[in-house]
């Protein structure tokens, strides 16, 4: 029998406690605890650390610049469009920056700039699926479900951590 409950937990991180959910085997949701996105526990989630312990050591090694990329399993929802603009926010390197304009062209859907917008706001895996990386085709920072102020963080952690200035 498959189990179907959702269990979390939460961990600090330097831009606030993040709630991490999700089943067993398979992360669904981190979310911020502040910011226009900001979300905690639901009804019915069992609060369980055990199946967040690859997950957390994963974000620790990625807020102290020495993860670049995320390995563990994901379970978003979404609709179709949705899951494929966030499969093409995991293109996105460390460090480097997509505007809106060039997910929409990368998912073949030029004119959908806004719902590309929308499903990169309702992204449930902020920081694993780097949603922070998109940012205005003018170079602005734009929404951030966890607040600017955690986008402008994210932002310069992976500058800083990237490689792309040394020797410059």
């Amino acid at each position: 029998m498959r189990d179907l409950k959702t269990y979390y937990s939460y961990m600090d991180s330097p831009v606030g406690p993040l709630l991490l959910a999700g089943s067993r085997t398979a992360l669904k949701v981190i979310g911020f605890s502040s910011g226009s996105k900001a979300r905690g526990a639901e009804a019915g989630w069992q609060q369980w650390d055990e199946p967040f312990t690859k997950t957390r050591k994963q974000l620790t090694e990625y807020f102290a610049g020495r993860r670049k990329q995320f390995d563990m399993p994901l379970d978003p929802d979404g609709t179709k469009f949705q899951l494929s603009v966030l499969n093409q926010l995991l293109q996105i390197p460390y460090g480097e920056t997509r505007s809106y304009k060039d997910i929409a062209q990368a998912i073949g859907s030029v004119n959908a700039v806004r719902a590309v917008g929308n499903a990169n706001g309702s992204n449930p895996l902020p920081i694993v699926i780097p949603c922070h990386r998109v940012i205005g085709s003018d170079g602005s920072l734009t929404g951030f479900g966890g607040g600017l102020d955690a986008k402008r963080y994210l932002l310069g952690l992976e500058m800083s951590h990237s490689g792309l200035f040394e020797g410059v």
